[in-house]
């Protein structure tokens, strides 16, 4: 397959119960398709269909030709498109998904929204650290609740000092994401809707791979 932005995607993972477990990249599910491990999950009219890789790639061309969406993602082979599926269920996988979101620092900035918390300014991942809203010098500790982002400006300005003590405000207060930030962030837009109605009424978190 040739290179294309449909390769950004992302595809939700179902385990054989239809339970989300993970998030994986379009090449990683299309190989899980291709070696028949999975099957395509679609949303269609309220209702779901599956396809095995053959099906859907016969499903992929006439949609390329009668039923192309904006925000529908498709990889060029070198004699036709392939639709890129959003969800894939695997035929043989019963574990359940893993309860806890990972503590580090690419979950904090998603958590953030990459919002320094203390002026509320947006910035790129380069221009902003984590600080200790209690310093660890004052006894804070490393954990969701005591960890935020903030940009440069103001880490300096806060220095080794508490938000009060530093006459300076938090935009939220910092708590444990209930599951992935960086999949809260993916849900929303619109081409990851059907994720949805894997994930809203349930108590698991995904694992972003």
């Amino acid at each position: 397959m040739q290179a294309s932005s449909g390769l950004d995607a992302s595809v939700l993972v179902l385990n054989k119960l239809f339970m989300a477990v993970h998030i994986v990249s379009v090449r990683r599910a299309f190989t899980l398709l291709c070696k028949d491990l999975a099957e395509v999950v679609s949303l269609e009219e309220g209702q779901f269909a599956t396809y095995d890789f053959e099906t859907w790639r016969e499903v992929s061309e006439f949609r390329a030709k009668h039923f192309r969406q904006e925000d529908d993602d498709w990889v060029r082979t070198a004699h036709s498109e392939i639709q890129v599926p959003r969800v894939i269920r695997l035929f043989s996988y019963e574990k359940l998904p893993k309860q806890t979101v990972k503590f580090n620092r690419r979950n904090i900035f998603a958590r953030d929204h990459n919002q320094c918390q203390y002026c509320g300014k947006k910035f790129a991942t380069t221009e902003l650290s984590l600080d200790h809203v209690i310093p660890r010098s004052q006894g804070g500790t490393s954990t969701w609740e005591n960890i935020v982002c903030a940009c440069i400006k103001c880490n300096v300005k806060k220095g080794g000092r508490t938000p009060k003590q530093a006459h300076m405000t938090l935009v939220r207060k910092p708590e444990k994401p209930k599951r992935s930030p960086l999949l809260n962030l993916k849900l929303t837009l619109t081409k990851y809707q059907s994720w949805k109605t894997f994930l809203d009424n349930a108590y698991w978190s995904v694992e972003l791979k």
